[in-house]
């Protein structure tokens, strides 16, 4: 079975990148491995991946910093990023979605669920993009490029951030509520929480200001010009 996607898997265990390399590999996936954050961006640089599976604890450069550093990277532009973890604390959670992360798998991994939430994520990649560019007041949103103007300033959002961005921008003043905006942006084979929804509302408004995205408390969010 032939899969056309690429998967890059990052982590510092030998037995845990070939147990996740076997796996992938009977679903048809093209693999690369890489043993910490640096060794993942100089391979990724390379074979463009279309995600990235990253462990966070990891020596010579950890998986947050490699993170950040794919997202500002126009060679990891159209790469999903996936936190793999044993730490399943909130604050390391917070930190990787903060980090630009796309989702996140706690370890010990379970085969079928990583391969079905890899398979969810991936999915989103073969569905056709009707509009590639948004205009709303002083705001454009690239679709294409992945990059959000508001006049002549260039802001650079994680994948997520962009999604929710795209999803209320589209409608300006329409209220989405909680449960739409999980539905849209997360899909429902993803376990996520409110407070999900709320890092990726306050890093929005850290970027493109406070005044865009209203709170109508106990529904949801709108975007407001």
């Amino acid at each position: 079975m032939e899969n056309p996607y690429k998967i890059l898997v990052v982590d510092d265990e030998n037995d845990i990148l070939e147990f996740i390399q076997y796996n992938l590999k009977k679903e048809g996936y093209e693999v690369h491995l890489a043993h910490n954050g640096q060794e993942a961006i100089a391979i990724g640089k390379k074979v463009k991946p279309d995600l990235v599976l990253l462990d966070v604890m990891m020596p010579v450069m950890d998986g947050i910093e490699a993170c950040k550093l794919m997202k500002s990277d126009k060679d990891f532009s159209k790469s999903f990023i996936v936190f793999l973890t044993a730490r399943a604390e909130e604050y390391s959670e917070i930190a990787g979605f903060n980090a630009g992360a796309d989702d996140y798998i706690s370890k010990p991994i379970k085969p079928r669920v990583l391969v079905s939430r890899l398979s969810a994520i991936l999915r989103r990649k073969t569905k056709e993009i009707a509009e590639t560019k948004l205009t709303v007041g002083d705001i454009i949103i690239d679709r294409e490029t992945f990059l959000v103007y508001r006049g002549e300033q260039k802001i650079q959002l994680a994948r997520k951030e962009f999604e929710l961005l795209f999803l209320l921008a589209g409608k300006p003043g329409k209220v989405f509520t909680r449960e739409y905006i999980l539905e849209k942006v997360w899909g429902d084979e993803v376990l996520v929480v409110d407070r999900t929804i709320d890092v990726h509302i306050r890093k929005l408004r850290e970027k493109i200001g406070d005044e865009y995205i209203g709170t109508v408390k106990g529904v949801g969010y709108k975007f407001e010009i």
